[in-house]
């Protein structure tokens, strides 16, 4: 079990949550849920008939960093690519909502805004439909983006890149955000994608989960030992600070580049869905590092974070005062 913490350290920095600002780079998303019920079988095909009884549009991939950081408490931009179509248009609305600018939205006519669809009955999905292009994304594009990126990166805390190999995260969009945040001095984190890990050399930290891990590092994780190699591993090969990989109902794993490994289990809760748990996980950790907790410390915020929005059905968020309430009876604090 990890130390116990004093609790007005961890209540501090929700609070502190408020002064912090966020860029998020990456691929944007709609997150659309069609919500029903099942009552028979298609006659058609072996296939269940859902009834849908209401429908809703969320924010995903990148935006769901952002709406989770606003959500929190803080500050959060979004950067990165939308179609010229309808979808796009209500990612810019959704963004207005959420009091998040635009600025950093570069359109492409010849990309479709990227739509993941999910049909949920009865609390369990029954399909995804993906509609996408997944070619990188114009060099004109990736210049855009680092402009706007650069007028906003003076008094901001993070950058987060959020990798779901939709084409946005490049070796140019990569080793322009390195070159901006190394001239300011700027924490640089990255939710990565497996088949991109060279593009993420030199970074402050990544925040693979346990099959991602095991990708990237060649090493197959099945207990505490191969897990330490993995990480160590990531650790070593791409020169960041920290890796923190998470690992479900087992926890999270931070390693530090100061050789210190931290364990974090989970609490029990159950499990309904991980959709979108990463972003969260990415969104509380870099807000936490940014108000000035430790790196296992942060670690322990987001882990509590993640384990509320696996609870829900579909991409959730984390509001301040959830969190709040989940530390307050969190074993965390308790002597």
């Amino acid at each position: 079990m990890s130390a116990p913490y004093d609790p007005k350290l961890l209540f501090d920095a929700i609070d502190k949550f408020t002064s912090c600002r966020m860029l998020v780079v990456g691929d944007v998303i709609m997150d659309e849920y069609l919500w029903g019920r099942v009552e028979r079988i298609s006659p058609e095909a072996p296939v269940p008939i859902v009834e849908v009884e209401k429908d809703d549009r969320r924010l995903g991939g990148a935006g769901n960093v952002v709406s989770n950081i606003i959500a929190l408490g803080g500050q959060a931009f979004l950067f990165g690519i939308i179609g010229d179509d309808p979808m796009g248009a209500e990612v810019v609305s959704k963004l207005g909502q959420l009091n998040s600018g635009a600025d950093g939205i570069v359109i492409e006519d010849w990309r479709p805004t990227t739509i993941k669809t999910r049909v949920v009955a009865h609390r369990q999905q029954v399909v995804r439909v993906d509609r996408e292009k997944r070619e990188p994304v114009n060099k004109a594009s990736i210049e855009k983006i680092l402009a706007t990126l650069k007028k906003y990166l003076d008094h901001s805390d993070a950058v987060v890149v959020v990798d779901y190999g939709k084409g946005v995260v490049t070796q140019n969009l990569m080793d322009g955000i390195r070159s901006l945040t190394r001239d300011s001095g700027t924490i640089l984190l990255v939710d990565p994608k497996v088949k991109n890990l060279d593009l993420y050399k030199d970074v402050t930290a990544i925040t693979p989960n346990h099959n991602e891990a095991q990708l990237m590092s060649g090493i197959s994780i099945h207990d505490g030992q191969s897990l330490r190699e993995a990480g160590t591993f990531l650790l070593n090969e791409l020169g960041c600070e920290m890796v923190l990989i998470t690992q479900g109902d087992k926890g999270m794993t931070l390693f530090e580049s100061n050789e210190r490994i931290t364990e974090i289990p989970t609490e029990p809760r159950k499990v309904f869905d991980v959709s979108g748990a990463g972003d969260t996980v990415i969104a509380t950790f870099t807000l936490a590092l940014a108000a000035g907790l430790k790196p296992g410390q942060a670690a322990e915020l987001a882990n509590l974070a993640a384990g509320i929005v696996v609870g829900e059905v579909g991409t959730a968020i984390v509001p301040a005062a959830k969190l709040k309430e989940v530390l307050a009876g969190s074993k965390l604090l308790q002597i």
